[in-house]
């Protein structure tokens, strides 16, 4: 950890989760880093609602909201919530730092961010990756395929090859051999 770092990179990678096709975190973690209380943290994104369209934050849907709960593990079971969980993608964790003005905040921040980027990097790499090995299976099946042309033509000339003809000796020999 450098002394930039607040939080291990770990704990935050491990609450950086995958809904409706956006990589989001959830409020109660985003306030549990922040150290603030949950409802403080939803009432100033209510307060600043302008800052935060849906594909900055969104609430969970009851579904969304019970499957995430056993997936993630969110509430125990008997703890109530009086509202669904927020859900803020990269750019709603920014737009959090203007409204979260604790230095705790801001350094929070700042280290999310850099993770997100560096999940976008790798996942930036892992593409490259997969289009080179796509290459490389073309130029491997073109192979393969003119393999199979040259074993057929030799397949076809050792079928054409007739017996070799007798030859007339040279030289002095006997006919007896």
């Amino acid at each position: 950890m450098t002394d930039e770092t607040i939080v291990p990179d770990e704990v935050i990678m491990n609450q950086i989760y995958y809904i409706r096709g956006h990589k989001v975190m959830l409020d109660s973690d985003l306030a549990t880093l922040y150290e603030v209380e949950t409802k403080q943290l939803k009432r100033q994104v209510r307060r600043n609602a302008e800052r935060f369209p849906e594909d900055f934050m969104f609430e969970l849907t009851p579904e969304e909201y019970s499957y995430s709960r056993s997936q993630i593990g969110t509430l125990k079971q008997g703890e109530n919530v009086k509202y669904p969980p927020m859900v803020f993608t990269e750019q709603g964790v920014s737009m959090l730092s203007s409204i979260l003005n604790s230095k705790r905040a801001i350094k929070v921040n700042i280290q999310i961010i850099r993770i997100f980027t560096r999940i976008r990097q790798m996942f930036i790499d892992n593409t490259d990756l997969r289009l080179e090995i796509e290459k490389i299976k073309s130029k491997l099946n073109n192979q393969d395929k003119n393999m199979e042309i040259v074993f057929r033509y030799l397949d076809e000339l050792v079928e054409k090859k007739i017996a070799p003809k007798p030859r007339k000796r040279i030289g002095y020999k006997s006919d007896d051999l």
